[in-house]
């Protein structure tokens, strides 16, 4: 059994157990949160997919972590003008285990 979910403006294919990071979320580490954006579930002989999303569905999951990404350097370049500028970024994420899926 599986299902898409949504969150943070992407879609994220998820089973039990699986753990996945996800765009930050405001949950503090080890609290339980609920997605109920689900836009497909897959069961063991039957589908449903949600018009946008199933009714009555939803998946829940634990917070394990929260964090930054690793730095991604921004580096702009003019050749012969002398302009150089460098920018680093970390993204912030969540952490999350999927523990059950309804629905």
């Amino acid at each position: 059994m599986y299902a898409v979910i949504e969150t943070g403006g992407k879609q994220y294919r998820v089973q039990e157990g699986d753990t996945i990071f996800v765009e930050k979320l405001n949950v503090n580490e080890g609290e339980k949160i609920n997605f109920d954006k689900v836009l497909f579930i897959s069961k063991e002989d039957n589908a449903e997919v949600g018009k946008p999303y199933v009714e009555g569905a939803k998946v829940e999951a634990t917070v394990l972590e929260q964090g930054k990404a690793r730095k991604v350097v921004v580096f702009k370049y003019k050749s012969k003008k002398d302009y150089r500028k460098k920018q680093g970024h970390r993204q912030p994420y969540t952490k999350v285990k999927i523990e059950n899926i309804l629905g």
